[in-house]
């Protein structure tokens, strides 16, 4: 069962979108790699701001997935790709509707 997940805001640089873009549309393989990771999503809110959410069973699966190699590759595009360090806030869920 999903009790619990993440939630990161990214923003890029202008310049940087479309790299963004790629690097979130690529890191869905590395994501289906983490068998604690059970649901994982990226999307776009605008030109510039991106996001992921995923779920979790436990807690172990959370740290787990933030010491993974999708947050050390936002990690290391940070300083030249994204305006600011991704907002990654942990969140624990109430309802969950899943086909």
């Amino acid at each position: 069962m999903m009790n619990i997940g993440l939630l990161a805001r990214i923003e890029a640089k202008p310049e940087y979108a479309d790299q963004v873009e790629a690097l979130l549309r690529e890191a869905v393989q590395l994501a289906k790699e983490e068998d604690h990771t059970l649901t994982w999503f990226a999307f776009r809110e605008s030109d510039t701001a991106f996001g992921v959410f995923d779920t979790f069973a436990d807690e172990r699966g959370r740290s787990g997935h933030l010491q993974g190699r999708i947050a050390a590759a936002l990690m290391e595009a940070a300083p030249t790709m994204l305006s600011a360090p991704p907002d990654i806030r942990p969140v624990d869920l109430l309802a969950v509707k899943l086909p």
